[in-house]
């Protein structure tokens, strides 16, 4: 784990850098560094359903997960929850820079394969690499969101110690097919979060996380009746 909490280090570095720089700059500044912020998750997002669409052997499995996620989510109501929780702590649009910020640090190749690798194989390549990549990008949301993304820090941890743990005790389950699924759903969820952003539509993103989970019920159903 020693990858992963370097990774949740740079995190909550940057996100110390990113806040004192929001103290200097003036607040149209802070709105052309939204704007990038928004620009930049849109990419992402858009970059991860076409790199994993096309290697997906269930390609309707993403458009299930997200209806059944998203149901869920909302009978939960947990992006109310979230906001709620959030603003105990913060006035400000924090909440939607974290929902962005976990997106962006969870829902990436490396962010679930360095676990993995670290896990498997001792590999702590991916993890370092993520880590410097996260701190260079905590340092830009909390230009625009404040110090408070450094608690997706946490959130992080407990996203990477899942896949670490699960290569340690449930390998044949973590297979690059539901890798594949797994990131095409999170494409969605970042270029939803990224459009959100940028105002052209507004995304209850929180409540489709839910639909991260369905691959893995799926891909678990197919190994015990297989």
């Amino acid at each position: 784990m020693g990858g992963t909490i370097f990774n949740c280090v740079m995190i909550i570095l940057g996100s110390g850098i990113g806040s004192l720089f929001k103290k200097g700059i003036k607040e149209r500044y802070q709105e052309v560094v939204m704007q990038a912020m928004g620009l930049a998750a849109t990419a992402l997002g858009i970059h991860a359903i076409v790199k994993y669409m096309p290697i997906s052997e269930y390609p309707v499995l993403f458009i299930v997960s997200l209806a059944i996620g998203g149901l869920v989510g909302e009978k939960l109501e947990l992006e109310a929850k979230f906001k709620r929780l959030v603003q105990r702590f913060s006035k400000t649009n924090l909440a939607e820079g974290l929902s962005t910020a976990i997106l962006l640090f969870c829902i990436g190749s490396l962010s679930i394969l360095g676990p993995v690798e670290a896990a498997l194989h001792g590999n702590y390549t991916y993890l370092i690499t993520n880590g410097i990549l996260d701190g260079m990008t905590s340092i830009v949301l909390a230009t625009t969101f404040g110090v408070g993304i450094a608690f997706t820090a946490i959130v992080l941890f407990l996203w990477q110690g899942f896949f670490y743990l699960g290569a340690l005790y449930m390998e044949n389950y973590l297979t690059t097919e539901l890798l594949a699924e797994i990131s095409i759903i999170g494409g969605v969820l970042i270029l939803a979060s990224g459009l959100s952003i940028l105002g052209i539509k507004k995304f209850n993103t929180i409540n489709l996380l839910p639909s991260l989970i369905i691959p893995f019920l799926f891909f678990m159903g197919l190994h015990i009746f297989s």
